[in-house]
């Protein structure tokens, strides 16, 4: 006959003390864990951000330095959708400029907008009315994409809030940059994942992201 004794004397054998909490991997610890990998994987050889270029994009859309507008506030982000920029304005009255793609057809959202949050490598899901509007193409993500190269936030993500209310609107690297320079996205602004791994490091939480129309032509003027 087995006695509680027994079974405590037996259990305390086999297992040891209780491992703290702290110490007990998660998915999340496992994915991080592949963050270097990933970042290599999507980083040419040899990388140099002004010339490096095997997505075949327009070299206009490589990263570039240039002259800032003295009123632009440094930190924020302008957006200039007619000519397909990003521009991050620097402290030294600079910007660095970045091809990205827009949303397509009247899915593009421009606004002013506060940076809350950044990601690495981040979860991906489909907003309730992407899946709405094309069921076929997003209902079998209804419960979200992990992160990873082919995941479609890719490598980073910026998240686009309106005081404390999430937009759904991200800055994003994207596992097709040959969509750069055109309209792609379901309302997301996209960048070649190597290009955003270099801008995100530089953004703060809480600076502002302008979204100019894609209507008329206005931009960060460079």
């Amino acid at each position: 006959m087995l006695t509680r004794r027994h079974f405590i004397q037996t259990t305390t054998a086999l297992f040891s003390a209780a491992i703290p909490a702290s110490l007990i991997a998660t998915p999340a610890d496992a994915a991080r864990s592949n963050w270097a990998s990933w970042d290599a994987r999507v980083t040419p050889a040899n990388y140099d951000p002004a010339t490096t270029n095997p997505w075949g994009l327009h070299p206009r859309f490589l990263p570039t330095r240039v002259e800032a507008n003295a009123s632009l506030r440094p930190g924020d982000i302008h957006v200039d959708a007619v000519a397909r920029y990003l521009y991050h304005v620097e402290d030294d009255g600079t910007a660095m400029r970045y091809g990205v793609a827009i949303a397509r057809g009247n899915l593009y959202e421009p606004g002013v907008y506060t940076i809350r949050r950044k990601a690495k490598w981040p979860k991906w899901t489909p907003t309730a009315a992407m899946i709405k509007r094309e069921p076929h193409l997003y209902e079998e993500f209804a419960d979200g994409v992990p992160g990873g190269p082919t995941n479609p936030l890719g490598s980073r993500a910026l998240y686009l809030f309106e005081g404390n209310r999430d937009t759904y609107l991200r800055i994003h690297g994207t596992p097709y940059p040959r969509s750069i320079g055109g309209r792609a996205s379901s309302g997301c602004v996209r960048m070649v994942m190597a290009h955003i791994n270099g801008l995100y490091d530089n953004v703060s939480t809480g600076v502002t992201a302008h979204l100019y129309p894609a209507e008329r032509f206005v931009t960060a003027r460079s």
